[in-house]
């Protein structure tokens, strides 16, 4: 019996607020299924309100509030996230990540996650975060 293979829908987008990114790849690509999120750094995003580089839980909210921005015009919100990958220079700033971190989610429903110490993210920035959201 011949079996037939679904062929998936690709868009790769990148976001018209933010600069091209400076590396091969894009802002977001989306299937069928998901958005997949590129990692975002407080110096991904210049121009755009003052945010102090080396403030863990500054850069936390701005980061944050930038992906939740990007999510929002591309039609979708902060509940679609279904994963989220933190990177942080020191470990040791998890509380002050974490307490700005929930406030971007519904209690009880927090996305699965990954926290991993990066010693060196880019624009000398302290934490770093890539999301993966849910479509439909």
């Amino acid at each position: 019996m011949a079996r037939t293979v679904k062929k998936h829908s690709l868009e790769f987008r990148n976001d018209p607020d933010l600069p091209e990114p400076p590396f091969p790849g894009s802002h977001m690509v989306f299937d069928d299924n998901y958005i997949f999120v590129s990692g975002l750094v407080a110096a991904d995003v210049p121009g755009r309100g003052e945010v102090v580089i080396g403030d863990v839980a500054a850069e936390t909210r701005f980061v944050l509030t930038e992906l939740r921005r990007m999510l929002e015009n591309a039609g979708f919100g902060m509940d679609r996230v279904v994963r989220a990958d933190v990177h942080l220079v020191d470990l040791d700033d998890i509380d002050a990540m974490n307490a700005v971190y929930r406030e971007f989610f519904e209690a009880g429903r927090y996305p699965a996650r990954t926290c991993t110490e990066s010693p060196r993210l880019f624009g000398g920035c302290r934490v770093e975060v890539t999301l993966l959201a849910r479509q439909a």
